[in-house]
Parts: C-alpha cells; structure tokens; sequence
C-alpha cells in the first residue's frame, strides 16, 4: 500500500465530523508586491456564508477582467493571527514519500511523461511552490501553477484562458504570494466569506453552483480532476454539472475530445505501446461528492463538508473561538472523535486503517498487472504479433484500464471518501485489463 506517514491523514480519514465554521483560509506568503491592495482594516467576527433554505452554504464567485491585484498572506496576519499561525503548522506536515521507490511499476505506466520522474506523496500546502520547483520533471507553461500560487490565479482572473499558455518561465518571476488566502475567499473579504476564484470549478458545476456547500467548493477548487484543454491550455474539468461527474462520464468526455492532429485527446502517448494515455489528478472533490459517499454523496447518510473534518474549531487561551487553518485528519483530533464520531463509530480509526488496506492492496495489484500488461503488449507490437483493429482495440482497453485505476491510486483517501466509488473503479480496471489480455492471448 501507499506509504501513511504520520502527517498523510489529514487527507485521508473519512468526513465523520460535526459542521465547524469554515475560516478565513490563510497561506504561505513569499515577500514583495504586486501592486499589493490594502490589508483589511478591521477582524470582524469570523463567520462563513449565507445558509440557504436548504442549510448549504452558498459561495461567491470571483469577479474577472477587474485588475485584481492580491492582498498577501502576511497582510492578514495582523487582523486574522489565529487563523493565520494554524496556516502556518502546516510547515511541520513536511514529509515527502517518493512513490516511484515505493511502487516502482508506476516508471513503466507512467513512462514518458512528467510522473514517471517524480511523484511524491502529499504534505502541507506552505510547500507547494517549492514542491514545484524540485520534482525535477519538465514544466513547459504557466497552467502548471493552476492552484500552486494566488498571483496565477489573479493573473487568469485578469487575463482570462491566455494566461494558461504563458511559457512556465515567464511566469515565475511575477509569483508573489503562493497558496495564500486569495484562492478561497478573493481580497477584501471581511467577513470571511468563501469565493471561488477558479473559474474552471464554476463552468464544471454550472447550475449545480448553489447546491454544493461553500467548503466543498473552496477545497474543490484544486481538489479535482482536471485536463488541459488542447486549444487553449487552459485548466479544464471534463463534465458540465454534478450528474456528468462519474468517472465513466468524464471518462466518456475525454475519450471524445480531439486535438490540434485530429487524434484522441491524450496527456501523452507511450512510445512502446503507442497507447494515447490519460492522467488522473486528486479526484477528491469528485469522489467525496459522488453517489456511494457517506457524507457527502447526494444520498449521504449524514452530509458533512470538508471542512468539517478537516479544520477543526479551537480556542484560543483567551477563549477566542476560531476555525483552524492547520489541515488535519478527524483521527488526530480526539475531542472530534469522542463527540462526534464514536455516537456511529466505535474505532473510527481501525475502520480507516481497514479501508486503506485494502483499497492500496487491490490498487497495488491492478497496478503490477498494469504494468505486465504494457510489457506484454510491447513485446507483441515489436515481434509483430498484434495490428491493425485488434491493436487498436487493447490500445483502448489499456487507456481505460489505466484511466480507472488511476482515479484510485491518486485519490488520497484511499478509498475511505467512497468505498462504493473506490471499488466501482477498480472492478472496471480489472474487467479491462482482463479483455485485453484475453486479447493478447
């Protein structure tokens, strides 16, 4: 299974808290100004957003085309200290497990492309520009900053989709503040309202805007499965509104998509299979939101957020309450535990370590399958054993193997947001590869 290092579970453990007030979400702050706009003035007190009818929370969505330019993290440490020291405990989530050398049949599904160099394991969001930096795999343009840095995501607001094809380099210099607060609440707010300031995230739900609660929308933002669209490079997520956000759908979506050639849209092509391959990246929002999820699917037993789980309610020494900005799991916090989770569960945390398990174990094994597959079906294609439709056709049944199999293994619950989802994926992963090698046959 994937390493679970001490600090990993504040993705992983299954949302079983009760609601907290969602914050305001401070970041990492790199110094210098990029016109810097005033520090709000005053700390009101710390609320969320409006409840609807429905007790959903409702987010705000960033204005575009207005000449934002970002007040910093640091701007907000004098009004917002709480929220803004509990950001920075993140600096102790700081280790990195190398996946390659852990799961080393990932260099051969994920050779040629940027994954197959370096894949590390998640840590604290203070990290990201530097994780950036020293993967050591190449980055051609700037939509590979999509959520690592408040100024890229001013400069999309300001600039609209041009900004995504920015050579990588050009950009870098202009980064001035990283995941700082803009990314989930804009400049200005007082209140501490959510704003989703991602406009790819707006287009994908669409009309399903109102329905999702704010915090499921703030973390969704970069939480999510995304593509770069061929044409204009800009980040794009493969389904319009929350009934097309199945991994068959989406599936389904890009396996329609064509490019500037007239081929099937691929994020790359394997040069000894010549499989037209596609890259999952942390489906979090679209599994914790879909059908099979206990707390956040649309037949949820009892609906929470990520937020609930995820940042917890303090108080401060002078009573002060606030809501952390210290991303954690609900099994580090025993107060949650005891209240909350244990009126359902009796060892929360046995049941999670028992998901896990067996979720990187099937993973696992689908993945070294993978993997002998490719290697089977190289060594066909150069002894000249399969062509034509026949090739064409395990050639598919490979992407969507892979395809499946990939919205588990990088989904950083494992398995815990959505067990149903979890095991939907990899029962198509197994059913795919056993076409194809039946094919190989």
């Amino acid at each position: 299974m994937k390493h679970l290092n001490s600090k990993d579970f504040q993705f992983y453990a299954i949302i079983l808290v009760f609601a907290l007030a969602v914050g305001l979400i401070t970041g990492n702050m790199n110094k210098g100004s990029q016109g810097t706009a005033a520090a709000p003035a005053a700390a009101p007190a710390e609320t969320v957003t409006a409840d609807t009818s429905a007790g959903v929370k409702t987010a705000k969505v960033a204005e575009t085309g207005t000449g934002v330019q970002i007040v910093k993290a640091e701007d907000y440490a004098e009004t917002f200290p709480l929220q803004y020291t509990s950001y920075m405990q993140n600096d102790e989530n700081s280790e990195v497990v190398e996946y390659t050398e852990q799961n080393p049949y990932i260099k051969t599904l994920y050779e040629g492309y940027g994954f197959a160099i370096s894949y590390g394991s998640a840590r604290g969001h203070t990290y990201v520009i530097t994780d950036l930096s020293a993967t050591g795999r190449p980055h051609k343009l700037a939509n590979c900053y999509t959520c690592k840095t408040s100024s890229f995501t001013a400069e999309v607001l300001n600039e609209g989709d041009s900004a995504y094809a920015m050579a990588f380099d050009d950009f870098t210099g202009k980064i001035e503040d990283a995941f700082g607060c803009f990314h989930c609440h804009a400049n200005g707010v007082g209140d501490g309202s959510i704003t989703v300031t991602h406009p790819y995230l707006t287009n994908a739900v669409a009309g399903d805007f109102e329905s999702i609660d704010a915090a499921n929308l703030s973390c969704g933002q970069c939480h999510s499965e995304y593509y770069f669209d061929p044409a204009t490079k800009a980040t794009t997520f493969a389904y319009v509104g929350l009934a097309n956000m199945t991994p068959d759908l989406m599936l389904e979506y890009e396996n329609k998509l064509v490019d500037g050639e007239g081929n099937m849209f691929a994020d790359w092509v394997d040069e000894d299979t010549g499989v037209r391959k596609l890259k999952v990246q942390h489906p979090e929002f679209e599994t914790f939101l879909n059908e099979g999820s206990p707390h956040g699917g649309p037949n949820a037993v009892m609906s929470f957020t990520c937020a609930d789980c995820h940042m917890p309610q303090k108080t401060a020494e002078d009573g002060t309450q606030y809501t952390s900005h210290y991303w954690v799991s609900p099994l580090s916090d025993q107060n949650l535990l005891d209240n909350t989770c244990a009126k359902c569960h009796k060892d929360l945390a046995g049941e999670v370590a028992a998901i896990q398990k067996e979720t990187t174990d099937r993973e696992n094994q689908l993945g070294e399958a993978l993997a002998q597959l490719d290697t089977d079906l190289a060594a066909a294609i150069a002894e000249g054993k399969i062509e034509g439709q026949d090739l064409e056709d395990i050639r598919m049944l490979f992407r969507n193997a892979q395809w499946f199999w990939d919205f588990v293994y990088v989904e950083n619950s494992e398995g815990v947001h959505n067990m149903q989802l979890t095991a939907h994926c990899l029962d198509k992963a197994e059913e795919y590869i056993n076409q194809a090698n039946a094919m190989l046959k």
